[in-house]
């Protein structure tokens, strides 16, 4: 294995194992790991890849490592990064499936995220405070991006805005008069229902398990299990919930190899665990077909990741090269940052409960920016108070 494989290798295994808080978290961690500790790229390249995964279906914050693994070490990287990024999170989820089917319930939690999540709001503020500075370089581009923040808030679809900012951009680029009508042209009925219901649902534990199991212990059934894991790998865009609205449709409708709880709990430990959210795939598999389940569904949920980077990062230099398509890349940028902005504030409503969880994202963010502690270390102390807090019957 090269240097810079080693390197990718060992940075995505950290984060692999201690990237909690979703996608908008993991970009930030990347973030402080690859552009301001290791210096990698800068951060307008980074921001180039981030727009670039957003753009595509599937897990946004892996296709993000891959990208990075890519840029650094060709093919090599690409698949190094992304299996160092997976691997450590698809082992404890296998782990937490495992203990689901023996034991009857999920293991609590809610101590550890109670101290993580402040954490998370800091380094995302962090990397917000240096994408920001980056890019917003011009009064438009930063109108667009409050725009953006405002359609994303008012809950116009994730891609329809993307598309509709470098569509703006590019306009106003080419001197067009007609950016912001055919923008609200491109939004337009694209509003996009969310599952807010499902929000508490998805933290429930102390679930009993039915006596079912590997119903997928077939061949074929194997076969069908890598087949609805591939296409919503392939064909997803959004959160979580639009995660549970794909998986419900074929495990608990049309197969009925899942319950509803089932589902629910499988999506709860995604969130909970460090790492891509779409680990869900680990345990739905282990839950319906064992331990072959588990390792054929993680493959056919990430698959076409791999794929969509492959194909897409080497088009991503060149697209800067061009003025108009550069223009385009600089607006869904903004839109991109926009996003992460409204998701950051949806997660610190949850996250800061109390002057405990204030006091503990105000100190993360001073030694964020004063003294560079890396964000890991931060999410290793924000679980160590969380758990203390949980003892001393802090938690809610």
């Amino acid at each position: 294995m090269s240097g810079a494989a080693r390197e990718l290798a060992g940075l995505f295994l950290k984060l692999g194992t201690t990237a909690f808080g979703g996608p908008a978290a993991h970009v930030a961690m990347m973030e402080d790991e690859v552009v301001r500790r290791r210096g990698w790229m800068s951060r307008e390249t980074f921001l180039d890849y981030l727009s670039a995964a957003n753009l595509v279906p599937g897990p946004n914050s892996t296709e993000l490592a891959l990208h990075v693994g890519l840029a650094r070490d060709g093919a090599r990287g690409l698949v190094v990064a992304g299996l160092a990024f997976i691997l450590p999170a698809a082992c404890i989820v296998g782990g937490i499936a495992w203990a689901y089917v023996r034991f009857g319930a999920l293991p609590a939690a809610a101590g550890v995220l109670y101290g993580v999540k402040p954490v998370v709001i800091a380094v995302v503020a962090q990397a917000l405070w240096g994408f920001g500075r980056t890019a917003l370089r011009t009064a438009p581009l930063t109108l667009l991006a409050a725009a953006a923040a405002a359609a994303f808030a008012l809950g116009v679809h994730e891609i329809a805005v993307l598309v509709g900012a470098g569509v703006v951009a590019t306009l106003a680029a080419a001197g067009a008069r007609q950016a912001p009508s055919l923008v609200a042209l491109v939004a337009a009925g694209s509003v996009a229902p969310r599952t807010g219901t499902a929000g508490a649902a998805l933290l429930a534990a102390g679930v009993g398990v039915p006596a079912a199991g590997a119903a997928a212990a077939s061949t074929g059934g194997l076969w069908t299990l890598f087949g609805v894991f591939a296409k919503t790998g392939a064909l997803l865009f959004g959160s979580g919930y639009v995660l549970v609205a794909f998986l419900r449709a074929d495990l608990v409708q049309r197969l009925g190899w899942l319950t509803e709880r089932q589902l629910l709990d499988a999506v709860a430990v995604g969130q909970v665990t460090p790492g891509p959210l779409f680990t869900t795939a680990t345990f739905v598999g282990y839950l319906v077909g064992g331990w072959p389940g588990a390792v054929v569904a993680t493959v056919g949920i990430f698959l076409p990741a791999f794929l969509y980077v492959a194909v897409s990062g080497p088009l991503v230099r060149r697209v800067r090269r061009s003025r108009l398509a550069g223009a385009a890349l600089d607006g869904v940028n903004v839109a991109s940052l926009a996003l992460m902005g409204v998701v950051g504030v949806q997660l610190a409503r949850a996250a800061l409960v109390d002057s405990l969880t204030v006091g503990l994202a105000g100190a993360s963010a001073l030694l964020l920016l004063r003294w560079r502690v890396n964000s890991a270390w931060l999410v290793a102390g924000g679980a160590a108070v969380g758990v203390v807090a949980g003892l001393a019957g802090l938690v809610r």
